[in-house]
């Protein structure tokens, strides 16, 4: 059993509670503009639901304590939180990485997270903001066209520039926001070569500039969040209080520059283990409340052949044995041929062509 760290703001339990609150101030080569200050207005995170993204990567409502951290993955999480630092995730597909985020941020009640799923063509502009300025000027001719119609010929001024406007998962979590909020960044050994080394000066100063509203000087406009909130934004600037647990996440295609990884905190996530395994089991498949049981029968069964599998034959994704195990429970399990459907065809090792 995991023995608590007094250091540690993430338990790993799965049990929401105000730990967050006990972390303490930034080191003061990671303080950020807005942090410990009074002059800017802070906002609230969206409150903590279970929300069908939670539902889907910790289980039903009320099934996210199943999802029980190791004790090393609880250590980096706070290393990660204490130096402000992103938590750099690497292991092979299907080994829950990115369930992580949402088991901090459910435990640690810091809101909805903050998703950017990265591809090939991802710009670090594309998570700081869009701006749809051929709208914008569309409006505006709109209405100009209704005016001269109506037979009014004064021109009107085009429509404020924050209607069109909204704020990536990047810039979201770059907000001045009272308590962290969590941004998974999705997938990154899929961008390009120069993306990692772009997100740097970002991590590093936690604030970015939107030229477009800075031309306009130092008055607020409203502008839309990732999770479609309106907030101010004041000269053009967003700049963070508290900078966000960021985790990022690699299937280990590609290495990364030095520069980038000597500022995230590194975690390589292996295959999970008979009781981990369990645990994800019960938080999809078991009624909501109920604790995670000891594997019997075709659960046993399947959930042994499906960590052997894995060892000695090839690459397998949790949700495989999910899939595997839901048809199972639907009477599959009970014949040959059912039997020879899972194993050849849902726990079919993904490096198999």
């Amino acid at each position: 059993m995991t023995q608590r760290q007094d250091w540690w703001v993430y338990q790993g339990t799965g049990t929401p509670h105000d730990g967050i609150r006990r972390l303490p101030p930034a080191p003061p080569w990671r303080a950020f503009r807005h942090g410990g200050t009074d002059h800017v207005r802070l906002h609230e995170p969206p409150e903590a639901t279970d929300d069908d993204a939670v539902q889907r990567h910790l289980g039903r409502a009320g099934q996210g304590a199943a999802y029980q951290a190791g004790e090393k993955e609880i250590h980096l999480v706070n290393l990660a939180l204490h130096l402000r630092r992103p938590l750099l995730l690497t292991g092979k597909p299907g080994t829950g990485k990115s369930t992580l985020a949402y088991a901090v941020a459910h435990e640690l009640r810091l809101g909805p997270v903050l998703r950017w799923a990265i591809t090939s063509r991802s710009t670090l502009k594309d998570g700081l903001y869009e701006y749809d300025a051929v709208g914008r000027l569309y409006d505006a001719g709109l209405r100009n066209a209704g005016a001269l119609a109506s037979g009014h010929g004064a021109r009107h001024q085009p429509p404020d520039i924050g209607q069109y406007m909204w704020l990536g998962p990047l810039g979201t979590a770059l907000l001045p926001w009272r308590r962290p909020r969590v941004l998974l960044i999705d997938e990154i050994d899929k961008s390009d070569m120069d993306f990692p080394n772009d997100l740097l000066n970002v991590f590093e100063e936690g604030e970015f500039v939107v030229p477009e509203l800075a031309r306009l000087g130092g008055q607020p406009q409203r502008v839309m969040t990732a999770d479609r909130r309106k907030v101010d934004v004041s000269g053009g600037e967003v700049a963070c209080a508290e900078f966000p647990f960021v985790v990022l996440t690699s299937n280990e295609e590609r290495e990364f520059p030095m520069a980038f990884l000597r500022r995230c905190i590194r975690l390589e996530i292996g295959a999970a283990d008979p009781k981990r395994l369990a645990g994800i089991v019960a938080a999809h498949l078991d009624p909501p409340g109920t604790p995670a049981p000891e594997p019997t029968g075709a659960r046993a069964e399947l959930i042994a052949e499906f960590l052997t599998r894995q060892r000695e034959i090839g690459a397998l994704a949790n949700d495989q044995l999910l899939n595997a195990l839901l048809m199972a429970e639907r009477g599959l399990w009970d014949g040959e041929t059912g039997r020879a459907l899972l194993l050849d065809h849902l726990l079919r090792p993904l490096d198999q062509g």
